[in-house]
């Protein structure tokens, strides 16, 4: 009963809407949901049948066992998500549009019904956010597509768990389960690296007590590799930020195609020295196997999934480990005004130390 009045609050306010780019989108948005949703099969029964593939119906377990974790010790709202599960037809369940103008780092922002505004707009057709990106490009926007593998409708929704998920070896799987239901917690509008960053940190220190737990503890490590390879390479983009950020302020100085070259150069620069860093890593980097092409879009959406990533884990130790408490103090930070918050994770970040 809950999901379907849930359905018609989102079908309402999808018929609110007006001009025809925001109905398109929209509607693209609503029964793409949808046909997610209604696709969905109980894993309960998928795990009692006797033909579910031995390894799904392993990780389907694994995914009820993370379930109950993440309810009883992260103290995370699970309800009813991750209980039906999905075969999609593709490796992403949706892709993400980041559009930037050509002299800038802010990303352009879209604003939605409930959830308020988002720096990034997600689309279940590759075709519909192709076509958008190209509406950018001729307004002289630099833009990204990036596929999604999971997302959070913020507990209006009982997501589903799908294949996307289940692809994914098991520490990641349930690394991203608890990502997605920290989406749950809280969410503050027009502050993605805030919610982004608050998810990844609950995924981490969780993930790290599951390990524990079942004796893994030494599978961690491969969290960690992975996130130094990050701030390794989230100190690059910052770098280069910095430069960006000034070239662009003296662009009526300068001019548009000296400002143009100068950009041009210091991506390049910017992705051969990732390709130096990365070419030791034991998998690809946090933007994949060089050679890479950069621009404004990729910046902004790399940095602000990364931010504040340090500051919401010193937070939790804190806390004393104490998840609920800790959750209170992150509630307490959202309704700082923004310079305040952000000073406030400034200096918790450099107060972390990475516990080895």
């Amino acid at each position: 009963m809950k999901q379907l009045s849930q359905i018609y609050l989102l079908l309402l306010l999808f018929l609110l809407l007006s001009g025809c780019s925001t109905v398109s989108y929209y509607s693209q948005a609503v029964s793409g949901h949808l046909s997610l949703m209604w696709s969905g099969k109980s894993v309960t029964h998928l795990i009692q049948r006797s033909d579910t593939r031995p390894e799904l119906k392993h990780k389907l377990q694994l995914s009820q066992a993370a379930r109950r974790f993440a309810e009883e010790r992260l103290s995370l709202p699970v309800g009813g998500a991750f209980s039906d599960y999905v075969a999609l037809d593709r490796p992403w369940v949706l892709v993400n549009l980041i559009a930037v103008p050509e002299f800038s780092l802010q990303p352009n922002r879209w604003c939605y019904p409930v959830v308020g505004c988002q720096a990034y707009r997600g689309y279940f057709s590759l075709e519909d956010a192709r076509a958008e990106a190209a509406d950018f490009q001729a307004r002289g926007y630099d833009t990204f597509i990036g596929g999604v593998t999971a997302y959070s409708t913020l507990g209006w929704f009982d997501d589903p768990l799908h294949s996307g998920f289940t692809a994914l070896p098991e520490d990641r799987m349930v690394a991203l389960m608890f990502h997605e239901l920290a989406h749950r917690v809280l969410y503050i509008d027009e502050d993605t690296a805030f919610n982004e960053s608050f998810a990844t940190a609950v995924e981490l220190e969780g993930l790290k007590l599951w390990l524990e737990l079942r004796g893994e503890s030494v599978l961690f490590n491969r969290a960690l590799t992975r996130l130094e390879h990050r701030r390794k390479t989230l100190e690059l983009v910052e770098q280069t930020n910095a430069r960006l950020n000034r070239l662009y302020r003296e662009q009526n100085a300068l001019g548009t195609e000296l400002v143009r070259n100068r950009k041009a150069q210091l991506l390049t620069q910017l992705a051969q020295a990732y390709a130096d860093l990365s070419k030791h890593f034991p998998e690809p980097g946090p933007f994949g196997s060089p050679p890479v092409t950069l621009n404004n879009a990729n910046l902004a959406l790399f940095r602000q999934y990364n931010q504040h990533v340090p500051a919401f884990r010193q937070l939790l130790r804190d806390a004393g480990g104490d998840f609920p408490r800790f959750y209170r103090q992150v509630a307490a930070l959202a309704e700082a005004p923004e310079a305040v918050r952000n000073q406030r994770l400034a200096s918790l970040s450099q107060r972390f130390v990475e516990d080895l």
